[in-house]
């Protein structure tokens, strides 16, 4: 009797229990019934505490009701080592280090979707290991200019490019109950004074050229939070504009996630409150070591917000709404018991790393260095005895620099190690110098390790190396930029479009001694080449990762054949640049917008995109410009043949679509891929429009002698221009031309229909 009394009651309390379960901590509610659930529970102070960082990465959840911290990590290309609570400074954890994947430049240099799944997927997993919230990438930002340094984070010069290859990434991190971080929204297209750099340009240029990423991000892959960018349009701060980030971004885009600042980007609290802005960061604070005692709480959207909360001058509507996302956010991923664990440095995200890689990288030019003689690459071991391998790059690693998305890989594979590992005894492989360009490595407290010191002058590198091609059976220079300031770096923009450090002699003293000369690029943007012409072989390698070596060796070798092509127009010099020649670069200082700053007042540049629409490829085909290489230009070591073009409809109205064909048959002798690529062209608008415009793409594997139809269905939305006095898309009735090719400039096929 006692036993049964004592089960009833134990019953009784669980089922009590049980019944009073928050609806926030209930799984099988819907999430914003949680949310508001957790929102009613919540303290005036607590709200406060959420909105803004408790330390360099990190925010505050509501330890009361266990609702737990966010928790940011740097990206997008791995993640970032620890650093210690109130302090840019290493946190000295020795589980850190990562599997560094390839720079996103090679990401969209692959033009393959399945791959951006594949990266977001195996980086999410490493995130997810290490326990992050979200994930601050990826950028898609658009490559306005090849001067800016922070290009090798983003996804090239096209929106349409950039918003395929954006999804997946997307939808492969949060498939781990990570956030994405969309940035950096919007218009950050140059370092150069990014904080305090006022663009301007019109309405129909911003929505076609440098927004569909974004919106892309936020309405087909649903990223769960975005980041504000630094600087300013209209003359009002990112972090504050009402337009972007209330009208356009939550009310346009119906966007329900969380708004991030960027480190230190919030400028006051009134305009903050109302502009938008969710959570704020580093607002110009190294945390408790500089900066007012007590630092995150005196942050904007800290004590100075609560206070205007107290003194009625602002109500609680807009901190309820900032909340909601924040514990939206929250119950996606941290609070998601349906999260995986993750994994990190596992097998197959080296794979991973290095498949990329050799999808990514762009052969570039490849002939022949002699009548009769077969094209230089890929390497013939059996006619290849001594192989020499010149340039900084070969030695130098990658991983660490360029800013917040350098990376503690767990290992790096350096180009001359790839190269050697490969070709084992099969050649003997030798190594010179031929310029020093950055001997330290170091960024942040990780430190390379390297000694990279060299006391020969200029003139005796290059007589060294010079030396030893005479009598090498292959020469292979390994060069370009690296991740220093003012070079492919965060914070700083480039000098110049040549290359630094003398390369360019270098290279002319090697192609002067041997013919049989390979030129590999490693960079995140374009470089003159003014030597382009005596050199038979040039390969576009990127920053990439952990596997860089072996990536780079399976190409030279034949292991992978090339299938990259450029994200963006290889400018032969800046004058064939818009943002150059009809834009301003870097902009005007503006006297009547100043940045309040450390106690002092920071000028605000105007920067007008004069070229409007014309950016990259657009503006070569609109002056009938002849770039070094062409957008979505890339080589393979088989060839391809394009057919006729078909269509199934001659008219098709606004609301209807029509499917192009093209047959593609690899007519060499190895199995390869090609990226077909389709361009829109409306014969007669009302508006000016770019000559053509990518619209379309696909990736295709063919054996050799097979042919494929490749087909692409086109609809409005790759008809329509932004008309801005209607503030809306516009499909006007007429004649479009459809271009099929291998690149902008290697068109192979046109097929025509009538929009009625």
């Amino acid at each position: 009797m006692k036993k049964t009394l004592l089960l009833t009651a134990v019953l009784a309390i669980a089922t009590m229990a049980f019944a009073q379960t928050p609806v926030y901590l209930d799984n099988s509610k819907p999430i914003n019934d949680r949310v508001e659930d957790a929102l009613s529970r919540m303290t005036l102070q607590e709200k406060i505490n959420m909105v803004h960082a408790q330390s360099k990465f990190s925010s505050p959840g509501v330890p009361r009701l266990g609702i737990p911290e966010v928790w940011c990590t740097d990206g997008p290309h791995g993640i970032r080592t620890e650093v210690l609570w109130d302090e840019w400074e290493q946190a000295g954890w020795t589980n850190d280090s990562i599997t560094a994947f390839p720079a996103l430049t090679c990401l969209a240099a692959t033009w393959d979707p399945e791959m951006s799944l594949l990266y977001g997927k195996s980086i999410g997993e490493e995130a997810r290991f290490r326990n992050k919230t979200v994930l601050l990438g990826p950028g898609v930002n658009i490559y306005r200019t090849p001067l800016n340094g922070r290009n090798f984070e983003y996804m090239g010069e096209d929106p349409y490019l950039s918003s395929r290859m954006v999804v997946p990434y997307i939808q492969g991190v949060q498939s781990n109950g990570v956030a994405t971080c969309v940035k950096h929204y919007a218009l950050n297209n140059n370092e150069l004074n990014r904080n305090n750099t006022n663009p301007i340009l019109d309405e129909r240029t911003l929505r076609e050229i440098y927004l569909p990423a974004f919106k892309a991000a936020i309405q087909e892959a649903g990223s769960w939070t975005i980041m504000c960018a630094y600087n300013l349009y209209g003359g009002k701060w990112l972090s504050e504009n009402d337009y972007l980030l209330n009208q356009v971004l939550k009310k346009e885009w119906g966007f329900d996630g969380v708004v991030i600042s960027d480190w230190g980007a919030v400028h006051n609290t009134e305009g903050t409150v109302t502009g938008g802005l969710d959570l704020e960061y580093g607002s110009w604070t190294n945390g408790l070591t500089t900066g007012a005692s007590n630092a995150y709480a005196n942050y904007f959207l800290a004590d100075p917000y609560k206070k205007l909360i107290q003194e009625g001058k602002v109500g609680t509507d807009e901190l309820n709404d900032k909340c909601r996302r924040i514990l939206r956010l929250i119950f996606r991923t941290g609070m998601n018991p349906n999260r995986p664990f993750g994994s990190i440095n596992s097998e197959a995200h080296i794979s991973a790393a290095r498949t990329i890689g050799d999808n990514g990288i762009v052969l570039l030019k490849n002939d022949a260095p002699a009548k009769k003689a077969p094209k230089l690459l890929p390497i013939d071991l059996n006619k290849t005895k001594k192989i020499l391998v010149v340039g900084e790059n070969a030695i130098k690693m990658m991983t660490v620099g360029g800013g917040s998305s350098s990376l503690k890989a767990q290992h790096e594979v350096l180009p001359l190690d790839g190269i050697k590992a490969r070709i084992g005894n099969a050649a003997e492989v030798v190594y010179q110098r031929g310029y020093v360009g950055d001997a330290s490595g170091e960024y942040n407290g990780v430190v390379t390790g390297q000694d990279l010191s060299d006391t020969r002058t200029a003139q005796q590198l290059i007589a060294d190396a010079v030396n030893e091609a005479k009598t090498a059976d292959l020469v292979i220079f390994i060069g370009g930029l690296n991740k220093s300031n003012h070079q492919d770096a965060e914070g700083a923009d480039r000098e110049q479009l040549a290359l630094p450090y003398n390369q360019d002699a270098v290279i002319s003293a090697l192609a002067a001694a041997n013919k049989n000369l390979a030129v590999v690029i490693i960079s995140g943007n374009a470089v003159e080449m003014p030597w382009v012409k005596s050199v038979p072989a040039i390969v576009q390698d990127w920053y990439l990762g952990s596997e860089a070596g072996n990536s780079l060796a399976d190409v030279l070798l034949g292991d992978v054949n090339p299938s990259g092509k450029l994200p963006f127009t290889y400018y032969a010099t800046l004058d064939q640049v818009g943002a150059h020649v009809e834009g301003e670069y870097p902009g005007h200082e503006n006297p009547n917008i100043f940045m309040e700053a450390f106690g002092r007042k920071i000028p605000v540049y105007d920067m007008p995109y004069n070229e409007g629409l014309f950016v990259g490829y657009r503006y070569i085909d609109k002056n009938k410009l002849q770039p070094t290489f062409p957008f979505g230009h890339g080589l393979s070591y088989t060839t391809f043949t394009y057919g006729k073009a078909s269509i199934d409809k001659k008219e098709v109205t606004a609301d209807g679509k029509v499917t192009v064909t093209i047959p593609v048959t690899n007519s060499g002798s190895r199995e390869g891929k090609e990226v077909v690529q389709v361009y829109v062209q409306d014969v007669q608008s009302a508006l000016v429009r770019p000559q053509k415009e990518l619209k379309a793409f696909k990736k295709v594997t063919l054996k050799p002698g097979e042919t494929k139809n490749v087909s692409f269905t086109l609809d409005k939305s790759a008809l329509s221009y932004y008309d801005d006095t209607k503030k809306q898309w516009v499909a006007e009735p007429g004649t479009f031309n459809v271009l099929v090719g291998a690149s902008s400039k290697d068109i192979k096929s046109t097929v025509s229909f009538e929009l009625k």
